[in-house]
């Protein structure tokens, strides 16, 4: 703190050949210099508080050592110079943060702090990441500085969550944990390269995901059950949770909104059909429901296909309780709980084992990437597959082109042989018509 108050006690200030000194009530003495602003300093120390000396002789050295600096251009005003020692300690106490508490900073910042898209995250993906910073992250780093979490020790964190087995499938090879785990790690790092912890992330190449396919040689259409496949699907699948499947394909839902479902969604009319409406899903984190759907187009209604009626109908009487909020898809025949994300998985992978021809490691996601094939063949556009998948993106509804393609060529080739028909007419000989065309 800067300091210009003149000592008007003459017989107990020591003139010296630069600055003064002057003895205090206390017996220790303080030193006095002039700076290059003009301002007259008392001594401080470099946290800016005052600072005095035990004997005049010290207080001496001292003022010396205050008129070398300046000489030398290295004098900073006492405030000054202690923000800025402040500020260093800030940043050296920063770069030697340990992991644990800086993941925890993290998680706070991303609680408030919009994503790149400009959205507030939804609690369940905050509490999927803080999944893998309390059960895999912090285990391996604890309160490991930061800075010292390079590629080295990402690699032997890798090789030791490649090593936990698929808690579905313990034969294979990809359990599903490796690579959001480092995913999460790398945003952390990168989030610590931002604020000045490291300079940057270190370059590691997080696994790309892996298809859920059985060889780089398979067709597209290996990746679609066959109607046949679904009906043993469904078949497999034990009578309280059968509609789980019927509801993926035909009605193209994610495995949330399955679970999400209650009686009161589904709107029967008086000529028979029925309307089903996507309201909210099941959080695989939290086992709540959410309203909070994948995307704004998540919320839908859509018209049940006349295939699945009678069994739908049949369900609701023997599986699902009367209330309008019981759960479509119950834990328990007629139960309040809906069964979880977890149950399921467990099911399902029991259940695509029981039937033949379908690609390895077949998921559930995939009957509903069924469904929309199989109606973008039946002519659907873009625009209504969007709808009806519950799309927001354009680019993900875009993989179905390839089937709208294919029902395009099949018109375009019905309405060829019509044209050619007429052109030959009834008395026309035997010609290549399409040549004529």
């Amino acid at each position: 703190m800067m300091s210009t108050a003149r000592n008007n006690d003459s017989s107990s200030t020591r003139r010296e050949a630069w600055g003064s000194l002057r003895k205090l009530p206390s017996g220790r003495w303080q030193a006095r210099y002039p700076a290059p602003d003009g301002e007259t300093y008392t001594a401080r120390t470099e946290d800016d508080k005052p600072l005095t000396f035990l004997t005049k002789t010290d207080a001496r050295a001292w003022l010396a050592s205050m008129h070398t600096k300046i000489s030398r251009h290295e004098w900073e005003q006492p405030a000054t110079l202690a923000a800025r020692r402040r500020s260093e300690a800030e940043a050296e106490r920063a770069r030697s943060i340990g992991f644990t508490e800086y993941a925890e900073r993290w998680i706070a910042l991303i609680r408030v702090e919009p994503n790149h898209s400009g959205k507030r995250r939804v609690i369940g993906t905050i509490r999927a990441y803080k999944s893998k910073i309390d059960g895999y992250l912090i285990p391996e780093f604890g309160n490991t500085p930061v800075r010292q979490i390079d590629k080295d020790r990402i690699r032997i964190m890798t090789d030791r969550l490649d090593g936990i087995p698929s808690p579905l499938n313990p034969k294979s090879k990809f359990n599903g944990i490796t690579r959001p785990v480092l995913i999460v790690l790398m945003m952390i790092l990168r989030q610590a390269a931002r604020d000045g912890i490291i300079a940057a992330a270190p370059a590691v190449s997080v696994p790309k995901q892996e298809l859920v396919r059985r060889d780089e040689d398979n067709e597209e259409g290996d990746y679609i059950a066959t109607p046949r496949q679904v009906e043993a699907l469904f078949a497999q699948t034990p009578r309280p949770w059968a509609m789980m499947v019927l509801l993926a394909v035909w009605c193209q839902l994610r495995r949330g909104e399955c679970l999400g479902l209650q009686r009161r969604d589904v709107e029967w009319h008086p000529n028979g059909s029925a309307t089903l409406h996507v309201r909210r899903q099941l959080n695989a984190n939290t086992g709540d429901y959410s309203n909070d759907l994948k995307s704004a187009a998540g919320r839908r209604s859509l018209s049940i296909p006349k295939l699945m009626l009678g069994r739908l109908e049949a369900h609701l009487c023997d599986n699902v309780a009367p209330e309008a909020k019981a759960p479509l898809i119950p834990a328990r025949v007629r139960g309040s709980v809906p069964l979880s994300n977890t149950k399921w998985g467990f099911l399902w992978a029991d259940v695509r084992e029981a039937v033949e021809g379908l690609p390895h490691r077949f998921r559930f996601h995939d009957l509903r990437h069924t469904g929309l094939t199989i109606f973008a063949r039946e002519g659907a556009t873009l625009a209504e597959l969007m709808r009806r998948g519950g799309h927001a993106d354009i680019r993900v509804v875009l993989r179905y082109q390839h089937a709208t393609l294919e029902r395009d060529r099949e018109l375009a080739d019905r309405m060829s042989e019509r044209v050619a028909s007429a052109l030959a007419g009834p008395d026309s000989g035997p010609r290549d018509v399409h040549a004529h065309l």
